[in-house]
């Protein structure tokens, strides 16, 4: 006999004395799955672009924050005129992107994949700074979807990370023996 009674999933968690709680429907889960696939396919996607567009990053960098009022504009002048931070930039946007999107694609190492997602729109939030419709625009929002891609614990989710987490040393799976590990996957 098939159960047709709605599952729900409940979470409970606490931050400097505040407690939040609720109760997310099973079909959340596929939801998370799309969550994770999309903007794995975008930050891909977008990487492969920039690799094969020849990415330099200087001009972004000297030129976008300076113009618009943004409160980081002089580190972001430094980054543009530091040839060695410029020449890191270069490498790591486009394939970092690419790495970040492959890892969510395939839900491994998904939590630190998300980490460096969340860490680059902050960086593109900063970079691309336009109040104008105020402090929530699209950068906000894709490091909103990675922070959420990373609590929810996408990669377990048809993804890579649910095998390795289970992956046995000495009768033991890897998370229970390290569970630190719990930071990356997931």
């Amino acid at each position: 006999m098939v159960d047709t009674q709605p599952r729900y999933n409940e979470f409970r968690s606490t931050i400097a004395g505040v407690t939040v709680e609720g109760r997310a429907h099973s079909l959340s889960a596929w939801f998370v799955l799309a969550l994770r696939l999309v903007i794995g396919f975008a930050f891909f996607y977008t990487g492969i672009e920039k690799i094969f567009a020849g990415f330099d990053a200087q001009s972004y960098l000297v030129n976008v924050a300076a113009t618009n009022g943004n409160p980081l504009a002089g580190l972001f002048l430094w980054m543009g005129k530091t040839p060695w931070f410029v020449d890191f930039v270069n490498v790591a946007v486009p394939w970092g992107e690419l790495a970040i999107g492959l890892g969510l694609m395939v839900g491994l190492l998904t939590r630190l994949a998300a980490f460096f997602g969340a860490f680059l729109m902050l960086m593109f939030y900063f970079g691309n700074w336009d109040l104008e419709h105020g402090f929530i625009n699209a950068d906000f929002m894709y490091l909103l979807v990675f922070l959420s891609v990373a609590a929810f614990g996408a990669g377990r989710i048809l993804g890579l990370d649910a095998i390795v987490e289970q992956y046995e040393i000495d009768g033991q799976a890897l998370l229970d023996r390290y569970p630190q590990l719990e930071y990356v996957l997931g």
